[in-house]
């Protein structure tokens, strides 16, 4: 068993608690932010969604990243 393939089969056992310190550490984020950033609370927020709508769709993905397949393969060039 791969390092990689262990690490899948744990996060798979925990994944109640990963999901719970990733919303934990949007929600503090968006906090400082919106502190360090006064006044632009509402693209904090909509930043902070869009983390949130990210960190949903991590679990169980296997699809690549969007461009992922257009990006150069390492020792290619572009």
């Amino acid at each position: 068993m791969s390092v990689f393939d262990k690490g899948k089969d744990l996060m798979g056992e925990h994944s109640d608690k990963i999901e719970e310190l990733v919303e934990q550490g949007i929600d503090r984020g968006e906090e400082a932010a919106g502190q360090r950033f006064a006044g632009h609370e509402e693209h904090v927020g909509m930043a902070a969604d869009k983390a949130r709508e990210m960190a949903e769709g991590i679990d169980g993905r296997t699809d690549p990243a969007p461009g992922a397949e257009d990006a150069p393969q390492a020792g290619q060039d572009g």
